[in-house]
């Protein structure tokens, strides 16, 4: 069911204790007009401007309470928020369901680069997970270990001796005690999930867009298959998708026309993007060797991954342009190195290029280098030449000295 109205008048129509969870992202006071155009320049917008905050306060706690009353015993509310309000959020939350239903406050942590404000760069959201009593649905979701967990850790059983140490346990004849087999390890309240790049399958142009992941995780730990999950302020639907992937049924609303239609569509032919980093994790991102990181580490410089014409680019730029970095892959010949970089770093406006050579040989000759790139022979390769050079004068002159 999709209701377009504001959500305290289409509360009234929903029957007493017969929603399972309630997910809500409402304006979060930063007093500005939200808009985003999509692809096909449809513009969806809504206004977070409020005449003073105890007058936002007050539209939010009345649809809290409107919400309560709909949560069934065993149900939960997650309300979504950002540093600007949150702190008045949570206590108006505590008062409302009771600070001893409060269960989780959930970080959601992401990557978003800005240079537009003074300080730190704002990288994460908060959730907060409330229960209506202490009866509530939750199931435990499991990630992978942490890669400083060793094997010990995961195979035995701990225990705590009289001191309260924790120990491997072990027997009566001192062997050490195995435990049962293990899921993983349970999830914590920070999820790193990345936010909705703009060329996202998924991504639909409306302004607070929260990706299909995050909320899927919410619904996972909260319900069963066939529960009905509410989102008051629906905006994209993307509530809504998450429910109808994972077979729960859902009421969506918002008083803009804008957005229920945007959800209808959503609805009617689901896209969610896969994200690669929670699929298969950071590393899948980084393509340096052990040996091409030493090598780099020793310039000031931000690295890059996943170019193979650009490895890095110095923190410093000269001529006010950038300078680029490119190690010669193994399978690469210099011609090849050479022109990899010179395409990428011309596309880049770099102002001057620095190749850094790993299987050349001192009888290879360097054809056709531009201008402003600079050749480096590698580290092994410039010791080994100096060693050379050493072992040859050193030749010459016992040679001389027999001569003498």
């Amino acid at each position: 069911m999709i209701i377009n109205d504001d959500c305290l008048n289409a509360l009234r129509s929903i029957g007493d204790m017969s929603i399972d969870m309630v997910y809500l992202d409402p304006p979060f006071f930063t007093q500005k007009k939200q808009a985003l155009k999509d692809s096909c320049g449809m513009e969806y917008a809504f206004s977070d401007v409020w005449v003073s905050k105890a007058d936002y306060l007050q539209f939010i706690k009345t649809r809290l309470i409107a919400i309560k009353r709909v949560l069934k015993e065993t149900g939960t509310i997650f309300l979504h928020c950002d540093s600007t309000a949150a702190h008045y959020l949570k206590v108006m939350l505590d008062e409302i369901f009771g600070e001893d239903n409060f269960r989780s406050e959930i970080i959601w942590s992401y990557k978003r680069w800005s240079n537009s404000k003074k300080g730190l760069l704002s990288g994460h959201q908060t959730i907060f997970f409330y229960s209506k009593t202490k009866e509530y649905k939750f199931k435990t979701l499991y990630c992978d270990y942490s890669p400083t967990t060793n094997l010990d850790q995961i195979l035995q059983e701990r225990a705590r001796n009289e001191k309260g140490k924790a120990s491997y346990k072990r027997d009566n004849e001192g062997n050490v005690v195995f435990g049962r087999e293990k899921q993983g390890v349970p999830l914590s309240d920070v999820w790193e999930i990345p936010f909705l790049n703009p060329k996202a399958k998924e991504r639909t142009g409306y302004p607070t867009q929260k990706p299909i992941e995050l909320l899927e995780r919410i619904i996972k730990i909260s319900t069963d298959e066939g529960d009905v999950v509410l989102d008051p302020f629906c905006g994209s639907g993307t509530t809504l998708v998450a429910a109808k992937l994972l077979g729960r049924r859902y009421i969506g609303i918002d008083i803009n026309s804008a957005a229920v239609d945007l959800t209808e569509k959503r609805l009617n032919a689901p896209v969610k993007t896969e994200s690669i980093l929670l699929k298969v994790g950071h590393k899948a991102y980084q393509t340096k060797t052990e040996k091409e990181m030493a090598i780099l580490s020793q310039f000031d410089c931000d690295i890059v991954q996943r170019n193979k014409g650009i490895d890095a680019i110095l923190k410093k730029h000269y001529l006010n342009a950038p300078v680029a970095l490119k190690i010669q892959k193994p399978d690469e010949s210099i011609a090849q190195a050479i022109k990899l970089l010179h395409g990428a770093g011309e596309k880049r406006n770099c102002s001057f290029l620095v190749l850094i050579l790993q299987n050349s040989t001192p009888s290879d000759t360097l054809r056709n280098v531009p201008s402003n790139m600079i050749v480096l022979n590698s580290y092994e390769l410039e010791m080994e030449q100096q060693i050379n050079q050493y072992i040859d004068n050193q030749t010459i002159w016992n040679r001389k000295i027999v001569q003498g």
